[in-house]
């Protein structure tokens, strides 16, 4: 009899996660992943906002990255971060410094590499409003953590629903902070340089910069 109540009580947990999601919002989210898995390479603008009113907090900056895979050269705060597929280089030039370590795993964090495929996994989804943005029609799923220890609240991705392309990121925060990424430009397919990801350290050891290993 207990056993059967825990079956019972297994198959409604079960059920009741997979009827939050949205089956129109799941399709859409299954051809934005096609397209984004169907280029050989990626390069995103964009515009980085990080805001909290309580906090007295309104920093907005630009920032580039270059995706090929997993692997991906950034630019953001005056910082580059590169991932050769083994290991993280933050490169600080204010400070003439680079940090070099492993991959973080936290699932709280997304690298540039995850920024267009990670709704794939640990997300309930529902479709959320329309809107015209320079006659662009951009749809908005929302997107909340089935991890309850999580520090994020739920992220609206906004998608061009003719491209289907990532438009914007709104990420709500537990403590009030919302992050909003905007893409301003997405280009494919470029022509990338063979060494883009490859980190030298000699170069930098040569321009005086102080090398951290972690």
């Amino acid at each position: 009899m207990k056993r059967i109540l825990l079956l019972t009580l297994v198959f409604a947990s079960t059920w009741t996660t997979f009827a939050q999601n949205d089956p129109k919002a799941e399709a859409l989210l299954d051809e934005v992943y096609a397209k984004v898995k169907g280029y050989d390479n990626i390069y995103v603008d964009f515009k980085y906002v990080l805001s909290n009113a309580e906090a007295g907090i309104n920093q907005e900056t630009r920032g580039e990255v270059t995706m090929q895979g997993d692997k991906y050269l950034g630019d953001l705060f005056g910082a580059k971060q590169l991932y050769d597929g083994t290991k993280v280089y933050t490169i600080v030039p204010e400070n003439e410094e680079v940090t070099i370590e492993d991959k973080t795993t936290d699932d709280n964090e997304m690298s540039p590499s995850s920024l267009l495929t990670f709704y794939r996994q640990g997300h309930t989804y529902q479709m959320d409003i329309t809107q015209n943005v320079q006659g662009r029609k951009i749809q908005y799923v929302k997107l909340t953590p089935m991890d309850t220890d999580s520090e994020v609240k739920s992220r609206l991705l906004g998608i061009d629903a003719e491209t289907k392309h990532i438009y914007k990121l709104i990420e709500t925060g537990k403590n009030g902070t919302t992050t909003t990424i905007t893409v301003n430009s997405f280009k494919t397919n470029q022509a990338l340089s063979g060494s883009l990801f490859t980190f030298d350290a000699k170069k930098y050891e040569d321009d005086g910069y102080y090398i951290i290993r972690n």
